[in-house]
């Protein structure tokens, strides 16, 4: 489905993405693992166009994307939850929903609404409520619950578990799993909980200083005596 191949990405003059090269298959959850800075975030930022390539390429279902505007990467099926989650404090839960649908007409716009407040019940009992009034892990049901607003076949997510309490972790992972499920989604994760992404995953990339280091399926990678030492606490 997502190939990116021999990608490099710079900011200035500080190389973020030395030459990186994945795949990631229809109905997958594949999980990015690194320490801060390895380059984790900076591969989604390439894949949804919020920064060029240098060079090298990214296919969507055999089609070039690399340096296709951001909009029309969302139109072709790719949503990205950012680190942070980055709603509209401002905005009430509907109003920051109906920005993650901006590419839709307003019957699909409704339609997708009633879909997304049906797979967060949450969000329809906050639907009036500012975004900035929420928790952080309503924040983080709203952010993801805004991406899907725009019909994607591909959903990618940095960072969900990023400062919230263990409860919380533990239901986003759930979250994310029943996405893979219930909405046939491929995901791609990036997550500095690298044992609970691990866990959840099909597959998993190790980036370390913009390079992929070590690939493979996820319970090869948790037994791993690199990954462990490194990111699982062994």
């Amino acid at each position: 489905m997502l190939r990116l191949t021999d990608v490099h990405l710079s900011y200035g003059h500080v190389q973020a993405l030395r030459g990186v090269s994945m795949e990631v298959a229809a109905g997958e959850i594949v999980t990015l693992i690194g320490a801060n800075g390895a380059g984790k975030s900076s591969t989604l930022k390439a894949i949804s166009g919020m920064h060029a390539v240098s060079s090298g390429n990214i296919e969507l279902e055999q089609a070039r994307i690399d340096g296709v505007p951001p909009h029309e990467i969302v139109g072709r099926g790719i949503s990205h939850c950012p680190e942070g989650r980055r709603i509209f404090y401002d905005l009430s839960v509907r109003e920051n929903l109906m920005m993650g649908g901006y590419l839709l007409s307003k019957h699909e716009m409704a339609e997708r609404l009633e879909y997304v407040l049906d797979l967060f019940p949450r969000m329809r009992e906050r639907i009036g409520q500012a975004g900035g009034t929420l928790s952080g892990g309503e924040q983080q049901m709203l952010a993801i619950a805004r991406a899907l607003m725009c019909k994607p076949r591909l959903l990618m997510l940095d960072e969900p578990s990023l400062g919230l309490a263990p409860l919380m972790v533990e239901k986003i992972f759930e979250t994310v799993l029943d996405l893979k499920k219930s909405a046939s989604l491929t995901i791609l994760l990036v997550e500095q909980n690298a044992c609970a992404a691990l866990e959840i995953s099909d597959r998993g990339y190790v980036l370390e200083t913009g390079r992929v280091i070590l690939q493979g399926e996820s319970a090869a990678l948790r037994s791993d005596e690199r990954v462990v030492k490194a990111y699982l606490g062994g």
